[in-house]
């Protein structure tokens, strides 16, 4: 009985990952109005029957989705920059890299539906919130900030919102060169701040 229920579980997770990235996927290039529950299955390839079945609301799916994958940038990111004032650059650099992909334009759409969406804004506000505070955990991690230090946390946050302010502007054009330099001044200013003792 276990050996089936295994493989069945694994399917299950599968189909649920599926899911959740074509939800992303999905509301970063069509939108909240353009992201339905049947475009999002059909895109991962599962029935509508089968997406209900995770997921009972299209509310419930685009959450879980932006949240799933804000996790799994996450994680990735802390896999590829390694932690300490050597790789800051690199750090700061991942960090405006998450807000700058398809991640931050499905949650920007999913902001933007919360604002209009009486139902989805207390899922959303709640949803930014712990998405913020991971965020920041990351970035104190990543850049070795001891936030016991006046002035660390501000500027740790400033850098969050400045790489959110870089993720509005790449929507509209592409500002990659003005981002480099953004980046390394950035780099220059948390090795300056970061230096400070208690």
């Amino acid at each position: 009985m276990g050996a089936v229920a295994a493989p069945k579980q694994d399917r299950g997770r599968a189909t649920r990952r599926r899911l959740l990235e074509a939800a992303v996927a999905c509301l970063a290039e069509y939108g909240w109005a353009g992201s339905t529950v049947s475009v999002v299955a059909e895109r991962a390839g599962v029935s509508r029957g089968a997406a209900q079945h995770h997921f009972p609301t299209r509310e419930d799916l685009f959450t879980a989705a932006v949240e799933y994958v804000a996790e799994e940038r996450s994680s990735a990111l802390r896999a590829l920059v390694p932690a300490g004032p050597g790789h800051r650059r690199e750090a700061v650099a991942g960090i405006v890299a998450l807000c700058t992909g398809p991640l931050f334009r499905a949650a920007l759409h999913l902001w933007v539906a919360a604002s209009d969406e009486e139902q989805l804004r207390p899922r959303v506000t709640e949803l930014e919130a712990r998405i913020g505070r991971e965020a920041h955990r990351t970035a104190v991690e990543l850049l070795d900030a001891d936030e016991s230090v006046p002035g660390v946390r501000e500027t740790v946050q400033g850098l969050l919102d400045m790489a959110r302010g870089l993720g509005l502007a790449t929507l509209l054009t592409d500002d990659s060169r003005r981002r480099e330099r953004v980046v390394a001044e950035w780099s220059r200013i948390l090795d300056e701040v970061l230096s400070r003792r208690p």
